[in-house]
């Protein structure tokens, strides 16, 4: 993502308002010569006895609006600018903030060049900076210049989109935009709106996943009774997203009926078809009644890609709802190269990834598809008299209201349709095999040192290592890595995270931030190595003494 540099740097608070006019008596505080803008009025002397109420404040003026949206894009222009001069982790302790800030909400207004200056002096110190370019950690949550403007015009319309009536074209524009990204996946028709299911833009996989499953756990209830709910099993592995336990609790599933199926390193981290029919035919046995399964491709902890294939053929025949949940690694899978780790998601239910963590649209944008819309409008939807509209009472419209949780919802489709828009299916292609390519040479440099290993097969843009010098044991190097991680991050030059496999501590180095280039990978392994080396200097000279 190329950003033009701005002519003016980070905006200070130094002129006062112009005054101008205003109707009414008063005088607004605007600028006309790019000072500062408050947005609120002074009053002529002698109005003073008159009430706060009575003073107008232009909250959406068209000219206030286009001045300060400029100066508002260029501080976030000359923030990307200089993002590599921020630590990358942020170095603030708890509670700093409220030692910088009033207690209380100022009683007149100030201008927006006091409030930037705040946010350059107190804010930013506290923000983890997710689009550095030496951003490792987690999973990336993609900016770009296309989502970014796609998000401008969301707030700038700022329609709350629950039903069809309510902006018809963002319900629309959403069913047509999952269906494009639907196709570039190649998933099954029964996937896209022409037929009984279709799409729709969740906020978080954490919310498509909880609305499946009240999906499943109503169309189950509906054959077999309300009181088959402490007879009801979920089944997942335990490199599942914490989602899904989340999910559970949410819909009444009994703690003791969430199964989770243990995974190692002889499949690297994918769970077991085998182990899985073996617990469902076990509870089948027993009275119990399987009702849901999510399978993962690219687990959180290592990208591990489950057997979707053979594993949706054991939820077939027990009749359990199969989720594929494959927030990160989905996004990749619309280059053909990886589209074979999504084969067996015609066997699905459901399915859904993260446009916002790799496919550069900002956040929020979690894409869902089902083949059964029934299945969760009749779980989700309410129609009180005062939603009632002509279109919506003919079936004549999708509601997308009957498919979440919250009754509002934002034009979310607009960013992602600017996304594939304005950048194309063969530059975002490109840009998922860029990361991945990056992730292979920080893969070759870990491998070429000996006080390191990578601990499971890179598949996509995430390098599962840690270091483990020889003569060392379990113990000792669970200590050093996490000793690492912490010295690591607190360069503030990079930022990593870790997990646990096997009981082994590893570190996670996720490719992902749209600026990352193969020098900052290589910067980064060099501060790895050096921090390694310090530790390590450290337990040699402790075992000398």
């Amino acid at each position: 993502m190329k950003l033009r540099k701005s002519g003016t740097p980070w905006i200070g608070c130094e002129s006062p308002p112009i005054v101008g006019l205003r109707n009414g008596g008063g005088r607004s505080l605007h600028s006309h010569n790019n000072n500062s803008l408050c947005f609120g009025f002074e009053r002529f002397p002698g109005e003073m006895e008159r009430g706060i109420d009575g003073w107008d404040l232009k909250a959406m003026d068209a000219e206030q609006l286009r001045e300060n949206a400029h100066k508002m894009v260029d501080f976030i222009a000359d923030y990307y600018q200089s993002i590599e001069s921020f630590p990358v982790l942020s170095q603030v302790q708890p509670g700093y903030l409220r030692e910088l800030v009033p207690d209380s909400a100022p009683h007149l207004p100030e201008s927006l060049e006091q409030v930037l200056q705040d946010v350059k002096e107190k804010i930013l110190p506290g923000v983890t900076h997710w689009q550095s370019p030496n951003y490792f950690a987690y999973y990336p949550s993609n900016s770009s210049i296309a989502g970014f403007m796609g998000e401008m015009l969301s707030a700038g319309l700022n329609i709350v989109g629950f039903s069809w009536n309510t902006s018809p074209a963002a319900t629309e524009l959403e069913m047509i935009v999952m269906d494009w990204l639907g196709r570039l996946l190649n998933l099954p028709d029964d996937f896209l709106s022409k037929g009984q299911g279709g799409g729709v833009i969740q906020g978080t996989a954490s919310e498509a996943i909880l609305v499946v499953l009240l999906a499943a756990r109503d169309k189950v209830q509906t054959k077999m009774g309300k009181r088959t709910l402490e007879k009801l099993v979920v089944y997942t592995s335990d490199q599942t997203h914490s989602a899904l336990k989340k999910a559970c609790q949410i819909a009444g599933i009994f703690p003791e009926n969430f199964r989770v199926i243990e995974t190692d390193a002889s499949t690297n981290y994918a769970l077991s078809p085998g182990m899985l029919e073996e617990a469902v035919s076990h509870d089948v046995s027993s009275g119990l009644v399987p009702f849901f399964f999510c399978a993962t491709l690219g687990t959180t902890s290592s990208t591990a890609v489950d057997p979707l294939a053979t594993l949706g053929e054991i939820a077939k025949k027990y009749e359990l709802w199969f989720h594929i949940d494959a927030a990160y690694a989905g996004c990749a899978c619309i280059c053909p190269e990886y589209r074979p780790y999504l084969d067996g998601v015609e066997e699905a239910d459901s399915f859904n990834m993260n446009a916002h963590k790799w496919f550069l649209t900002n956040f929020d944008c979690s894409a869902l598809w089902v083949k059964d819309r029934n299945a969760l409008i009749q779980s989700l939807s309410t129609n009180p008299e005062y939603l009632e509209n002509k279109a919506s009472q003919a079936n004549l419209v999708v509601d997308y209201k009957d498919w979440q949780i919250p009754l509002g919802r934002r034009f979310r489709s607009l960013k992602l349709w600017m996304v594939l828009r304005l950048y194309g299916v063969a530059n975002l292609q490109q840009y998922f095999r860029n990361h991945i390519d990056l992730a292979k040479h920080f893969d070759g440099l870990v491998r070429g040192d000996s006080n390191f290993e990578v601990v499971t097969p890179r598949i996509f843009s995430l390098v599962c290592f840690r270091l483990a010098p020889q003569n060392s044991d379990e113990d000792l190097r669970n200590q050093l890595n996490r000793g690492l991680l912490d010295a690591v991050n607190s360069t503030g030059k990079i930022f990593i995270s870790h997990t646990v496999l096997s009981g082994k501590y590893v570190l996670r180095f996720a490719v992902g931030a749209p600026l990352t280039e193969e020098r900052h990978v290589s910067e980064a392994w060099e501060v790895i190595q050096l921090e390694a080396s310090v530790i390590l200097g450290k337990v040699s000279n402790t075992s000398r003494g």
